[in-house]
């Protein structure tokens, strides 16, 4: 599947054969609440199952950060649960700048599971377009996904540090938590030194993503080329996850590895050097 895929394709999708009628996930979270999962009991796409992002789509807070990976158990049980079947199609929404969306999509990709998209405009954009929703949350019958992890590149903080100097680290957070403005949630401000800002919001126009062309002219500008070494970051992995979606549909020849546990992980450490201001450092 394409990592992006319009409400009118999925409506087509899903009044279309059983047997490739895709999985629906409501993966819908806000940082501070309220809770995801009031909007999708407000209303959701038919047939979607709701799944959280901090208790099936990360492991537990600690000295990985505050979204680690999952272990895998862990990761296929939520998964099987939401009725997600091997080589089965699964499209995952939100409700913001699809940046949640794709932080399922990278798991999902990152488990072996390739067949995947992100709503494009996600909930807003299908409900936009007249498409239906309900209240109706009727669990599905349970999946059989195996999950195999390692499907997608990921660094740690040495080579996060690494790729910042020798290739291009981009980082996906607002511009006032890159520069050390503010930082609501972390150890310390700033940012890794010689990494990019790139926010994750800057991926959409009007809440849909932007055009191939557009993005492939976004990070040009940041000193990305098509084949050249580029990796992601943000604040705990999630939203940077959005940018390695953006810069696949950008046309980038292979996926850019994500550092995981992001700056919520670099920052613990207070011998990691910081920088601060708008620009690299």
């Amino acid at each position: 599947m394409a990592p992006l895929i319009t409400t009118a394709e999925l409506a087509a999708a899903v009044d279309g054969s059983p047997e490739r009628r895709p999985v629906l996930l409501d993966v819908r979270w806000r940082l501070g609440g309220p809770p995801g999962i009031e909007a999708y009991l407000a209303g959701h796409l038919p047939g979607a199952v709701y799944v959280d992002l901090d208790t099936a789509l990360a492991g537990a807070p600690g000295e990985g950060g505050r979204h680690p990976l999952p272990e895998p158990e862990a990761l296929q049980n939520a998964l099987r649960t939401a009725g997600v079947r091997a080589g089965h199609p699964v499209v995952v929404y939100d409700d913001a700048d699809g940046s949640i969306a794709a932080r399922a999509w990278w798991l999902l990709r990152w488990a072996g599971h390739a067949d995947v998209s992100v709503l494009d405009g996600g909930f807003a954009a299908w409900a936009a377009d007249g498409l239906p929703t309900t209240q109706d949350s009727t669990g599905p019958e349970p999946g059989d996904i195996e999950v195999r992890s390692g499907g997608m590149p990921v660094l740690d903080a040495g080579q996060a540090a690494a790729l910042a100097r020798e290739g291009v680290l981009l980082d996906a957070r607002a511009r006032p938590r890159y520069a050390g403005e503010v930082e609501p949630v972390d150890p310390r401000a700033g940012h890794i030194p010689g990494a990019l800002n790139a926010p994750s919001s800057e991926n959409v126009d009007g809440g849909r993503w932007r055009k191939p062309e557009e993005l492939a002219e976004r990070f040009a500008a940041l000193g990305v080329t098509e084949d050249g070494p580029v990796g992601a970051y943000c604040g705990s992995g999630v939203t940077a996850s959005s940018l390695v979606l953006a810069l696949e549909v950008a046309g980038h020849a292979e996926p850019a590895p994500l550092y995981t546990g992001s700056w919520s992980h670099w920052s613990r450490d207070p011998d990691r050097p910081v920088a601060t201001g708008s620009e690299p450092g």
